[in-house]
Order: structure tokens, then C-alpha cells, then sequence
């Protein structure tokens, strides 16, 4: 297993309702493939931890680098892992209508967003807290611009 962080820019920001098909999209293909992870969304600025066996792990973020709805794809981390971290796909955002999403499962507020897991080493943990700062922002309840 492996895991991989990148980061990117949406080519034009998300509507609540893309980010709702986006996730079930995820959830969908994500099963097939055995792929795990969480993606943080706001505003545009867009961050992703996900896991899987390496050869499908590879695919999806060489796919992910040439997709049209992202630009300044960054890989962070991509290394070796003995246990998954993100066994349940989820999504954290700051949607533009944060009543319209509060029932749907799968998608966290930024303030609703876990801590990071204890499977991830110390130096991971720290940079999946620097991404989701740097989507979020040091007030979590508030946008990132």
C-alpha cells in the first residue's frame, strides 16, 4: 500500500452541487479500485490524501495531473504505507450553502474535520494539518480566499 498528497487549484471554483456530484463520483470509482483517502475543497484551493495498492494509486494521481479541472498539480508525499489511515472516503469543504449539506454523508464542515488519524506517522500528520491550513485557513469556521 501507499499513500499520496497532493495539491492543486480548481480551473474554476466548485458549486455545492459539483462538489455533491464529485464526491459521489469518488465514492463510486474509489470502491472499485480500493482506494481510500479524504479531498479538502475551499474556495478553489483543493488538497488530497489518498491510499490504495501502488499501482492503482500511481494511475489515479497520473490521472488526476492531467485532468482539466485542476491546474498546479503539486505531489507532496508518495511513499509506502503498512496500514490505511482513511478507511472511510470523506470530503471536507466550506460549502456555499452549509445547510443545504449538514445531512449528507461524507462531506465534513472544516471545523467538523477529525484530527489526523494516529496510523499516520508523526511527519505526514503534520503535513496533512499544513494542507488542510493552507485550504482552510487558520480560522477553520471562516473561508480561505
Amino acid at each position: 500500500m501507499k499513500h499520496i498528497v497532493y495539491i492543486s487549484r480548481a480551473v474554476h471554483p466548485l458549486s455545492d452541487r459539483e462538489l455533491e456530484r464529485l464526491l459521489q463520483q469518488c465514492r463510486r470509482d474509489n470502491v472499485l479500485h480500493g482506494i481510500t483517502g479524504i479531498l479538502f475543497y475551499s474556495h478553489g484551493n483543493i488538497a488530497q490524501l489518498f491510499e490504495g495498492e501502488p499501482a492503482i494509486a500511481d494511475t489515479l494521481f497520473n490521472r488526476i495531473a492531467v485532468d482539466g479541472r485542476h491546474s498546479h498539480v503539486q505531489k507532496l508525499i508518495d511513499k509506502p504505507i503498512t496500514e490505511r489511515s482513511f478507511a472511510d472516503w470523506s470530503m471536507a469543504f466550506h460549502p456555499i450553502e452549509p445547510q443545504g449539506f449538514a445531512a449528507l454523508q461524507g462531506f465534513l464542515l472544516p471545523h467538523h474535520v477529525p484530527p489526523a488519524p494516529e496510523s499516520l506517522s508523526i511527519a505526514d500528520a503534520l503535513l496533512v494539518d499544513l494542507v488542510r491550513l493552507a485550504v482552510f485557513g487558520a480560522d477553520p469556521s471562516k473561508p480561505a480566499h
